[in-house]
């Protein structure tokens, strides 16, 4: 094996912890902060993280003097996309299906690697192969039947459901274009300080929002139990995900990334299967072990 298969290889392996990681997250701990606002949620969970990397990492305000113009634009838009708006979209729709039907809401996020590779091709000039798209299409594919076997989505006519569905569309353009943007920033720093600035800046734009929203107030009601999920998602699925997830990125190009991404999901279903009892059908088994199979294809 060649180094940059090596470090490609590494890159995959850190991207997918970070997806499992993250789907951990949607089925055990995020759902434990229902009944708290939801811009004050995500608020929260950037500013922690944030105050407590200051401790330790606060030199990284150095690298401002060696920012240029588009170094603060990506990271501005790698905060709006993919902490504020995608963050938003994604916990919101979660809230509104309380949990209990995650099928729409992962299906719709799961056309994040459309998107990405979309704004890949447009604006890294990415390559888009023949031996990548068949792949990541098969992949894509077998997602479908992951999540909905061989039965159509099943749109009733709840609100919440369609409320549930639009939040998750806007949750995989946003993070899709923050996988993009998050690429451009990485090509002139590394992932601490990419890290540590998508932190800052998101805490900064949520700031805004609920200052302007006034949920500032849910301080009040915010008790034990909540600080405890807070500083545990901000320390291990929220930013030492990110951590990770920016180590690999920097090691494979973004249509990739967005691709072994793709764990995520897989990841929730099998914590959904081991913590809700959730059991998976033989057809979602297959289409699981095929996603596996193209995403292998898909580094090799």
């Amino acid at each position: 094996m060649t180094e940059k298969n090596r470090e490609m290889a590494k890159g995959t392996a850190a991207i997918g912890i970070a997806a499992v990681l993250w789907g951990f997250d949607g089925v055990v701990l995020t759902p434990r902060l229902y009944g708290l606002d939801v811009g004050y949620v995500v608020f929260m969970l950037h500013l922690i993280p944030f105050a407590l990397m200051n401790l330790f990492l606060y030199r990284e305000y150095r690298q401002l003097k060696n920012f240029i113009r588009q170094d603060y634009i990506s990271l501005f838009l790698v905060s709006l996309f993919g902490g504020a708006i995608g963050t938003l979209a994604i916990v919101k729709a979660l809230f509104l299906v309380n949990f209990q039907d995650l099928s729409v809401v992962v299906l719709l996020q799961k056309l994040q690697p459309v998107f990405a590779i979309l704004l890949a091709a447009v604006i890294l000039k990415e390559r888009l192969s023949r031996h990548f798209a068949l792949w990541a299409s098969v992949a894509i594919i077998a997602s479908y039947f992951l999540t909905f076997g061989f039965h159509l989505p099943d749109f009733s006519t709840e609100k919440n459901t369609i409320y549930a569905s639009l939040l998750a569309l806007l949750a995989a353009f946003s993070f899709g274009s923050s996988t993009v943007f998050s690429k451009r920033v990485l090509l002139n720093h590394n992932f601490i300080t990419a890290t540590f600035f998508r932190y800052g800046f998101t805490s900064l734009i949520m700031l805004v929002y609920v200052l302007v929203a006034g949920t500032y107030t849910q301080l009040t009601v915010t008790d034990s139990k909540h600080w405890m999920f807070f500083i545990i998602i901000g320390l291990t699925t929220g930013s030492g995900a990110i951590f990770i997830y920016y180590y690999g990125l920097r090691r494979v190009k973004a249509m990739m990334a967005t691709i072994s991404e793709l764990l995520f999901p897989v990841s929730a279903i099998a914590f959904d299967y081991f913590i809700n009892g959730n059991l998976l059908s033989p057809v979602q088994i297959i289409s699981a072990a095929v996603m596996v199979f193209a995403l292998i294809k898909l580094n090799s």
